[in-house]
């Protein structure tokens, strides 16, 4: 790990679930990493897994995606999709060798400000014990 290392990380979050608990983390004034930058999508079911490997060869040390919890999706099964996908897309990674613990996928409710605050410092602190993204280094000219 680079002493002083700060992770950038891309969220993907659904507009009616996680980015609804982020925004009520942050009018509640709960404190957490300013590491994400966060994306609002309509559902994690639109995340392209192309999305997710644009983001990590463009620089971002690792990926979360976050939305409404199995059977809650607004877009009926929307996040049963994005779980399909998720998993796909880390078994290929881990079946080439890039570190499929760098994309992340959770579900966080509106109401759960307070998970998702406890899961942007878990997942901060494990990106950081994992250090910089190599795949990004490699592409870099």
């Amino acid at each position: 790990m680079a002493d002083g290392f700060e992770p950038k990380i891309v969220g993907f979050f659904c507009n009616w679930c996680t980015s609804t608990a982020a925004d009520m983390a942050g009018t509640s004034r709960m404190k957490y990493p300013p590491n994400v930058r966060p994306i609002r999508v309509m559902c994690s079911g639109s995340v392209d897994p192309s999305y997710i490997i644009r983001a990590l060869l463009s620089g971002a040390d690792a990926v979360m995606v976050g939305g409404c919890h199995p059977g809650d999706c607004h877009y009926i099964s929307g996040n049963y999709k994005a779980r399909r996908r998720i998993a796909v897309l880390k078994s290929i990674f881990d079946t080439l060798g890039l570190e499929p613990e760098r994309i992340y996928l959770e579900w966080i409710s509106a109401s759960e400000a307070k998970k998702f605050v406890e899961t942007i410092k878990k997942f901060t602190e494990r990106v950081r014990q994992m250090g910089p993204n190599k795949l990004a280094q490699r592409w870099e000219f």
